[in-house]
């Protein structure tokens, strides 16, 4: 059988557990509901002779007090169901929100947060929740309390993973990068991408959950004053109902309406983890914990700006740490905007022009570390500006058009619903960011039937410039292009060059063009900078240094880049790391 074919029936056999774990599940739960029309009697109060056998009257029959057996198994079922959902939901959230700071905020509450969450993983859990229920007393709510207690740490292992790798998606970064506060990018890109994972986990923390409500109830520590199937085997346990046939309409329904249930909650359970983004199900590492940066500004005297400059940056310098060694991609870079000019940043693939990037925006993530330097925009040093008041720099001042536009945009969204979102920031209400939004897309080439459509019907040019549209949605001052024009073939890369000097007249926005490509830069760009090793070798007029380079590197780039009319010579290598 073919892989295909093979996966197509694992498909319908998940398919098929599902609607089976449905369907017992939905049993149980209207027996819950429709208990008081289901059951003549009270399951609390004796209503016919002990040990009567089923009848019509009582279908279950009476245990040793005349109690009908059946009024308890339907009853029973709301309090087994009910403490079973509510600590289901309880220890999803819980563990959903640890996952959430730990894996998105990162920080120094990571590391706290996962070797609780660890601590909590190494008890064995029915130990655990027998010692805190003998210990809190009997209630439904300490039942609750205590299930749910246990159980968080095992979704919040499972949904952390998970949200570290959803949070380095290009399309989160790019959300990010536009200005989109945390609590928006949690609740537009990172939720909604994690829902099948939680919903499964919920699922399947419910199915233990009602484990251990019954095992806590057979055990005598659960709520006196409630009928549950646990119960019900306490008392039939404790009151010798294996010495009579009383057993076989005692002991047998509630056990098998718990396993019912548990089967039903397990079926459901693979079912929606077959159907949720197999992406999700992937683990990776977890970098180590955020560092301090080396050199703090806190520490270092403020200077001001510098004059009829847009943006500075000063002797930035980044480390990439891993346990083996140290690697400064940035090594003491400085450069100048001036307001309504392009500098481009070229070099080839690892002279760290990306990692210079994100530093402007403040973006990096571990293991880079800012070890020193300044990023002066508008009088501020952005290196100084944390949670929310960098959010409110990003997009509105400073904004980021990321590489690789497939990557960048949200596959379940149309390009006018992310660019809406972008222009939201700065917009009163919905309505006003839609129109900006539709402005914005027809000033970059796209025609306005194409609005709605999703970025994998869009050719790549246009998601460029979809990309382009969001960047300048709300009017920034400096925009940092990243690889802009990667990937596209010659006649659109012209078009995204020609692009990005139309919004430079036309809005007098400052560009930070990075690429590997030195002469499609060296015709679009007022300044050349070459870039490598993380350092800056050479700086001046594009017409200067394509006519006369000086460094050695930007000779080879030169070389690298020869019109298809030039003789090939022969690759040269280059001196140095």
């Amino acid at each position: 059988m073919s892989d295909r074919g093979t996966q197509s029936a694992g498909t319908r056999t998940g398919r098929r557990l599902g609607r089976v774990g449905a369907v017992l599940l939905l049993v149980a739960a209207l027996a819950a509901v429709f208990a008081p029309l289901l059951a003549a009697h009270d399951p609390s109060a004796p209503s016919g002779a002990p040990y009567q056998p089923p009848s019509l009257s009582f279908p279950l029959g009476t245990d040793d007090i005349g109690h009908d057996l059946f009024a308890q198994l339907v009853y029973g079922a709301r309090i087994s169901l009910t403490i079973g959902v509510a600590s289901a939901v309880l220890a999803t959230a819980i563990g959903l929100a640890v996952a959430v700071v730990a894996g998105y905020f990162r920080g120094r509450v990571e590391g706290p947060l996962m070797r609780l969450v660890d601590l909590t993983l190494a008890f064995p859990f029915f130990v655990l929740v027998i010692v805190l229920a003998a210990f809190f007393g009997r209630s439904l709510l300490i039942t609750v309390g205590v299930i749910s207690a246990v159980l968080w740490a095992k979704p919040a292992r499972v949904l952390y993973s998970d949200v570290v790798k959803v949070r380095e998606f290009q399309h989160v970064t790019a959300a990010r990068a536009m200005g989109a506060s945390p609590l928006r990018v949690l609740g537009r890109h990172v939720i909604p991408r994690l829902a099948p994972l939680a919903v499964s986990q919920f699922v399947r923390t419910a199915n233990v959950a009602v484990f251990l409500e019954s095992a806590l109830a057979f055990l005598g520590l659960g709520d006196p004053t409630n009928v549950s199937w646990g119960s019900m085997l306490f008392f039939a346990n404790a009151r010798s109902a294996f010495l009579t046939d009383v057993w076989l309409w005692w002991i047998v329904p509630p056990g098998l309406a718990l396993t019912a249930v548990l089967v039903g909650f397990a079926f459901l359970g693979y079912a929606i983890e077959e159907r949720a983004d197999p992406r999700l199900s992937g683990r990776r590492a977890r970098p180590g914990p955020r560092r301090r940066d080396a050199g703090s500004t806190a520490a270092e005297p403020a200077t001001p700006q510098a004059t009829g400059t847009v943006l500075e940056v000063r002797e930035l310098t980044v480390r990439y740490r891993s346990e083996a060694h140290a690697t400064e991609a940035v090594a003491g870079v400085s450069m100048a905007v001036a307001p309504g000019r392009i500098v481009g940043l070229v070099g080839e693939s690892g002279s760290g022009k990306s990692t210079l990037a994100l530093a402007l925006l403040g973006l990096l993530r571990p293991p880079a570390e800012v070890l020193g330097g300044r990023i002066m925009l508008g009088g501020r040093d952005l290196r100084t500006l944390r949670g929310p008041e960098g959010a409110r720099i990003r997009g509105r001042e400073i904004a980021l058009v990321p590489q690789g536009a497939m990557s960048a945009l949200n596959p379940a969204y149309t390009v006018q619903r992310q660019v809406t979102e972008a222009a939201a920031l700065t917009r009163p209400d919905a309505a006003a960011a839609a129109v900006r939004a539709r402005e914005l897309l027809e000033q970059v080439g796209i025609a306005r039937d194409r609005h709605g459509a999703f970025p994998h019907e869009l050719s790549g040019g246009m998601r460029q410039r979809v990309l382009i549209a969001m960047a300048v949605a709300n009017e920034p001052r400096v925009i940092v292009a990243d690889e802009p024009a990667t990937g596209l073939d010659v006649v659109t890369q012209a078009r995204i060059m020609k692009l990005l000097l139309d919004l430079r007249e036309r809005l007098g926005v400052s560009v930070v063009l990075i690429s590997h490509d030195l002469p499609l830069v060296a015709r679009t760009a007022d300044e050349l900078l070459v870039m490598q090793a993380g350092r800056i070798v050479e700086t001046g007029p594009p017409e200067a240094v394509a006519r006369e380079p000086q460094h050695p590197h930007t000779r080879a780039l030169l070389t690298a880049s020869a019109g298809i009319r030039a003789a090939s010579p022969a690759p040269r290598p280059v001196r140095g790391r």
